[in-house]
């Protein structure tokens, strides 16, 4: 046996180590998809790290917790890379997001990972999706949020990806999920056809009502677009919308009709699941936002019956 094969051999052995004892360790789960079945039925009220993101992700766990949320969303903070946890994420650097989640009485619903390197290879394309799915596993998050690719170049090949990769992450308790984030996917019904195309029962779709808004320069209204994506959604990126193109709204102020698109849903299928606040008005100060997460989560907890 060669040296090197012995290294790598180790350290791959530790690697498994750290991630099966880690995800034991942080939620007393043995798989992310647990976290769900563990909540109370309903919707799941959470807030994503992203409205905070002009300070270290900490600050942004701080008001999540502050604000009365019981969920997280994992995004983007100020650090090493905007997005917090990525293909380039080591385990130590993921284990420790995990536990900064958990210190608070949190728990991870959606990591969203950023790009996998499917430009250089279909196989360096599953190896990356591969790591941010084991990343998953390691923050006991039950689903991890694409972006899907606004390049049509690459639209074959990263959905081939996502595909080879279906069975990786059903294994392991993770869903995978498409957004409406512009480009290839701006639309319910461009999402409905790659996720038929891709044809697995765990690739869905994460909806986001700010985003068809945005991408549409406010021509497409998601109250009409959500009756498009029947028997698909999973979760919501809550996010609402103002003319002429800016998201950083607390929802409920400013022109999605959240009533009536989650009526649609409802009746398309859509009746639990994550609901996890994307996007608040923006402040250079953390308390200010914290103070607009309140008012998002009292904005869901009346639009969905429930007690926080």
């Amino acid at each position: 046996m060669s040296k090197r094969l012995s290294l790598n051999r180790r350290a791959t052995t530790r690697r498994d180590f750290l991630r099966a004892t880690t995800v034991l360790g942080l939620a007393g789960l043995s798989r992310p998809l647990e976290v769900l079945a563990a909540a109370a039925s309903g919707y799941q009220l959470g807030c994503y790290t992203r409205p905070w993101d002009q300070f270290d992700y900490r600050v942004a766990l701080d008001g999540i917790a502050e604000a009365g949320f019981h969920y997280a969303g994992l995004m983007t903070a100020k650090g090493k890379s905007w997005v917090i946890i990525t293909v380039d994420s080591t385990p130590e650097e993921v284990v420790a997001v995990a536990n900064e989640v958990k210190q608070r009485g949190l728990r991870t619903l959606s990591l969203y990972g950023g790009d996998f390197p499917v430009a250089a290879s279909v196989a360096a394309g599953v190896a990356g999706l591969k790591k941010l799915i084991d990343h998953c596993l390691l923050c006991a998050c039950p689903n991890l949020m694409l972006g899907g690719t606004a390049d049509q170049k690459l639209f074959q090949p990263y959905y081939q990806v996502v595909a080879e990769c279906c069975d990786y992450a059903a294994a392991k308790g993770v869903g995978l999920s498409l957004k409406p984030h512009g480009g290839l996917n701006a639309t319910g019904p461009q999402c409905r056809k790659i996720i038929e195309q891709v044809g697995h029962k765990n690739f869905r779709l994460w909806y986001d009502p700010g985003n068809i808004f945005y991408y549409s320069d406010g021509k497409l209204d998601p109250v009409a677009d959500s009756a498009t994506v029947d028997g698909l959604v999973v979760g919501m990126s809550v996010k609402d919308f103002l003319a002429p193109k800016e998201v950083m709204v607390t929802p409920g102020t400013g022109q999605v009709n959240f009533r009536q698109v989650m009526a649609r849903l409802k009746q398309g299928g859509f009746r639990s699941g994550p609901l996890l606040v994307e996007c608040l008005a923006r402040s250079d100060a953390a308390a200010k936002v914290t103070a607009e997460a309140r008012q998002a989560l009292r904005f869901l907890a009346e639009l969905t019956g429930q007690k926080v």
